[in-house]
């Protein structure tokens, strides 16, 4: 989840609230007409009760919610309870429509089917010729580029019959009219839109609506530039259907709004994306939406989602807001930097002792450290690296998606367990100095006090110098990793002075190794800063960014304290 740098979602309840509005409802002259709202609500009351959907549909409440505050016709026609359902056809994504068989009252024998669903989808199942088509779409599409959402409403009588309906029946139509909606976008979707784009992660919207409209409300939010939508900045799903994997892949990288897609197209936009060598999260609550949840990396949802799709997902949040989401890809990169972070000081220090154990084994006539000094000085090593759980990363390195790269790794390590080698030679050197005129088993046991308590304070020095992100002067005193680095130094000088060094096999060690220890440390020190320095020119952002970061996460701590 931290190295996520595209992130896929459809517009509706993550851009925009989950509750649309009726705006207008016309019949095909563009004139407003009340009966083509409540049309489409016998279908919507029916659709919900019939067809035993997981939740309701958004679309469906906000019909009924407008024809209740509109009341009754003047001709007290069309009443949405005073039919009887019979049957229903719910929607799908491939035909685009729901149907729902009425009964109304008084005709007997007769069945009304109330269909409704995307523009051109009712116009295809409708009687109406090419020009009458041709004139309601580019009406329609007029609608659409104001960033209304459309939603055909057609009807037509058949003779009452005791089967089942199918699609198949869902033909020659009449056309009723348009129900017009209004997308409101979620109050906090352009900030959070805002915080992801700082963060290095790309917003692409993958959805079933109309071009205009995803592109209207993708305009108010920032995502694309307002006006009229170009053909490199929304791509309709007939595009999608025309292109080689190898174009949709460059198409994929430039384009931001992918209008009119199904659940296939969707799921092949995330491959395409993959393809791209971009780590891609996709966001998804419904049935439809499990295709491109399993194509992702990263398949995120809800917790209010459907089962499948929760099961299908690796992520799943507690509320389907962007602010979520960044707060996610947050937590996931702090762990990533942390782990990225541990795997470089352990690894880097390890590589550095095993160097100087074999350099050491090679010289002394004894083993360099005894197997008990090893498990210890490991145990207190590894209790201290606990300190990274509760680590907070620099602001810049939470502010690219963070991706472990095992050629990186390796020259760190590389790098810096050389260094730590040379100061583990260079302690031979004054452990040489300092104890040339010890007996044979005194040497030996202040050898290996020597060498414990200097793996110790590099190994704290390592932890507070090669952590990724700020300098020790740069970060605020205190903190569990300083803490944990402060009492990992102290178990290093203390411990051989103790009657547990003996038990060891370490010896009191003299004044003068101490001193020249202190020298080889500030030695390293000096070191360990000019290599990290020179590494984080290589490889980390321009420093200017870094200092815009470090102002806004002190402005992030103070506003969270």
């Amino acid at each position: 989840l931290g190295a996520v740098d595209v992130l896929c979602l459809d517009k509706t309840g993550t851009l925009t609230e989950d509750r649309p509005v009726v705006a207008e409802a016309t019949d095909g002259t563009d004139r407003p007409d009340p009966d083509v709202l409540r049309w489409a609500a016998v279908s919507a009351l029916w659709t919900l009760r019939l067809a035993e959907l997981p939740s309701a549909d958004a679309l469906d409440e906000a019909v009924l919610d407008a024809a209740e505050e509109c009341g009754p016709s003047a001709a007290g026609e069309v009443d949405p309870e005073a039919y009887e359902g019979v049957a229903v056809l719910p929607f799908d994504p491939v035909r685009r429509v729901a149907t729902a068989v009425v009964r109304r009252p008084g005709r007997l024998g007769v069945h009304t089917l109330v269909t409704k669903g995307a523009v051109e989808a009712v116009l295809d199942r409708c009687a109406v010729d090419r020009e009458e088509r041709d004139r309601l779409l580019a009406l329609a599409d007029r609608k659409a580029e104001t960033g209304l959402r459309l939603v055909a409403v057609a009807r037509a009588d058949r003779v009452a019959r005791a089967g089942t309906y199918t699609p198949a029946d869902e033909r020659g139509l009449t056309f009723v009219g348009l129900v017009a909606l209004r997308d409101v976008p979620a109050p906090s979707a352009a900030d959070a839109l805002g915080v992801l784009a700082r963060r290095g992660v790309r917003v692409k919207v993958l959805t079933g609506d109309h071009p205009g409209t995803a592109a209207r409300v993708c305009a108010d939010l920032g995502l694309r530039p307002a006006g009229r939508p170009g053909p490199d900045d929304v791509v309709t799903a007939d595009l999608v259907d025309t292109l080689s994997d190898e174009e949709l892949v460059r198409v994929a990288d430039r384009v931001t709004v992918f209008a009119r897609c199904t659940p296939e197209h969707k799921a092949r936009i995330v491959s395409a994306l993959r393809a791209g060598g971009h780590t891609t999260g996709f966001l998804g609550d419904g049935v439809n939406d499990l295709p491109a949840l399993r194509s992702a990396d990263v398949g995120i949802c809800p917790r209010n989602a459907v089962d499948v799709a929760r099961e299908a997902a690796d992520v799943v949040l507690a509320e389907k807001d962007l602010t979520a989401i960044d707060r996610a890809v947050l937590a996931g990169r702090r762990s990533s930097g942390n782990i990225a972070t541990y795997l470089r000081i352990t690894l880097s220090s390890n590589l550095g002792n095993v160097i100087a154990m074999l350099t050491a084994g090679l010289i002394l006539p004894f083993l360099p450290m005894l197997p008990a000094q090893v498990l210890v000085q490991n145990l207190c090593f590894d209790a201290a690296q606990l300190a990274f759980a509760f680590e907070r990363p620099a602001a810049s390195v939470v502010r690219r998606p963070t991706v472990l790269r095992p050629r990186d790794f390796l020259r760190f390590i590389t790098g810096f367990g050389l260094l730590n080698a040379a100061a583990d030679l260079a302690t031979f050197g004054v452990l040489a100095l300092a104890l040339h005129n010890a007996p044979g088993d005194g040497g030996e046991a202040a050898f290996h006090a020597g060498w414990f308590t200097e793996n110790l304070l590099t190994q704290a020095l390592v932890m507070i110098l090669l952590r990724t992100g700020r300098t020790a002067a740069e970060r605020k005193a205190g903190g569990p990793l300083r803490t944990a680095a402060a009492g990992l130094a102290a178990v290093g000088v203390v411990l051989p002075l103790t009657p547990l060094g003996p038990l060891l096999g370490m010896s009191a060690l003299p004044p003068l190794y101490y001193l020249l220890l202190g020298s080889v440390l500030s030695l390293y020190s000096i070191g360990l800063t000019a290599a990290r320095r020179r590494y984080e020119r290589r490889h980390l952002p321009d420093v200017d960014l870094v200092r815009e970061d470090l102002v806004r996460e002190d402005e992030e701590e103070r506003a969270e304290r």
